[in-house]
């Protein structure tokens, strides 16, 4: 049962809910998973939009936001002076260079989590540890992978005016991605498609329909 209202399906238990905040208190053995897998309720409080630069991470992300009414940052927006300045003269960013900007990303899920507000980030968190750093072990964090081939997103960066990467690390970037795998519980889109498209998938796989009264927003 909890399951199918986790899913959302018009039962009792959904249709009991708050003008404010709704709280479930629930008993751990009833928390819906098997023996390999456990997958993460209802609406996240956080969407990590990822992929390579030119995947349409940002475009996807502020289409998302205007959808669900939620607020979106740019995981550009995190880096220091110093990691633009070496990605605009050509040179690929280390680990060493990463860690500080992906737990400033992590801090400011972490604020938005504790806040009860949500938010849309696009970040590129091509390897598993990166994405390990940004959602850890919380449920209502989820990935949203922007799958496209190397042709594809190659020609769509090569359109691509004031940016601050360069394409010729493109395939340094492919070479760097590890797509995320079933124990991170994706949400993966082709992005080979109209943007809107992109999000009405994404707004499916996430079983938040555009008829439901508690798609948008409320805090609950």
């Amino acid at each position: 049962i909890l399951t199918r209202v986790l899913a959302g399906e018009d039962l009792p238990a959904n249709r009991a809910r708050s003008t404010h905040e709704t709280t479930f208190l629930i008993d751990a053995a009833a928390w819906p998973e098997t023996a390999a897998d456990r997958s993460p309720p209802g609406l996240p409080h956080a969407l990590i939009v990822m992929g390579v630069s030119s995947s349409g991470k940002s475009t996807v992300g502020q289409a998302l936001g205007r959808r669900l009414g939620w607020r979106f940052e740019d995981g550009d927006s995190f880096h220091p002076p110093a990691n633009v300045a070496k990605m605009s003269a050509g040179q690929p960013l280390t680990d060493a260079d990463r860690w500080p900007w992906l737990q400033a990303i992590a801090d400011e899920i972490a604020r938005c989590r504790a806040q009860g507000e949500p938010i849309i980030i696009a970040c590129s968190a091509l390897k598993k540890a990166y994405r390990k750093i940004l959602v850890g072990d919380c449920g209502d964090v989820r990935l949203v992978y922007l799958e496209g081939d190397r042709e594809l997103i190659g020609d769509r960066m090569g359109h691509r005016k004031g940016h601050f990467m360069p394409t010729g690390l493109l395939d340094s970037q492919f070479a760097t991605l590890e797509p995320p795998g079933v124990d991170e519980h994706p949400v993966t889109v082709s992005v080979d498609a109209p943007v809107e498209t992109i999000v009405d998938d994404i707004l499916q796989q996430l079983h938040i329909g555009q008829d439901r009264p508690d798609c948008e927003w409320n805090g609950s």
